[in-house]
């Protein structure tokens, strides 16, 4: 293809069972792409519960919208262009990854977590939990958060304001009981700024919610 001058590609490999002993990493999937000049090409390896594997290799500067069952293994590179992203992983989410998060998918507008394990479950781990939250992490773009399907961890990690800044957020899906725990039953002074603009609220069941939903959620 001689007068081809660009190739804009995003290429996602699924596999449902993998030896798990075998590894690969991005630096095997990008030694296979030669004919490529340096930095016109990234990828990305994720492996999830049940030996899954999902692999990616797109064309650089991205072009996408939608990134889904994205886990830790995020690439050091920024996806200007995307604003949907869905977030998975058998491993759990700390602090360090959602500063990195907000690095690179800076105009992030819709954010969906689906993951069961907290960070520092482990007994010996535990004395770690206050002290991996540094700094305020800012979502400026955000306006739809899904949270139903994660460990309350996470729950408290965006709603709490001295760890989570959410200033546009309108829609939030969530576990109703995770909600009222967190909000300690709606009268949370630290919860309370993340869910001022809430306009739609939506959990996994139906539901007539009392008055201090509505005392709470000022916006809907």
């Amino acid at each position: 293809m001689p007068r081809l001058h660009t190739f804009t590609f995003y290429i996602a490999s699924k596999h449902g069972s993998v030896d798990p002993d075998v590894r690969i990493s991005n630096v095997d999937i990008l030694s296979t792409c030669k004919n490529i000049q340096y930095r016109q090409v990234a990828c990305m390896v994720d492996y999830f519960f049940c030996k899954r594997m999902i692999c990616r290799v797109f064309s650089l500067p991205v072009k996408f919208h939608r990134l889904e069952d994205i886990g830790n293994n995020i690439p050091n590179i920024v996806f200007a262009t995307v604003t949907h992203l869905k977030l998975r992983d058998k491993d759990p989410f700390k602090y360090e990854f959602f500063i990195r998060l907000t690095q690179a998918f800076p105009f992030l507008k819709d954010l969906s977590i689906k993951i069961i394990q907290p960070p520092f479950w482990k007994s010996r781990e535990r004395h770690l939990y206050e002290k991996d939250w540094c700094s305020i992490v800012q979502y400026p773009y955000l306006v739809s958060l899904n949270i139903t399907c994660t460990h309350i961890h996470y729950v408290e990690h965006f709603l709490n304001d001295t760890k989570t800044h959410l200033p546009r957020l309108t829609e939030l899906k969530v576990n109703y009981v995770n909600l009222e725990i967190v909000t300690n039953n709606f009268t949370r002074a630290e919860t309370r700024r993340n869910c001022a603009k809430i306009k739609q609220f939506i959990s996994e069941q139906s539901m007539i919610y009392p008055k201090d939903v509505y005392d709470y959620f000022l916006s809907l």
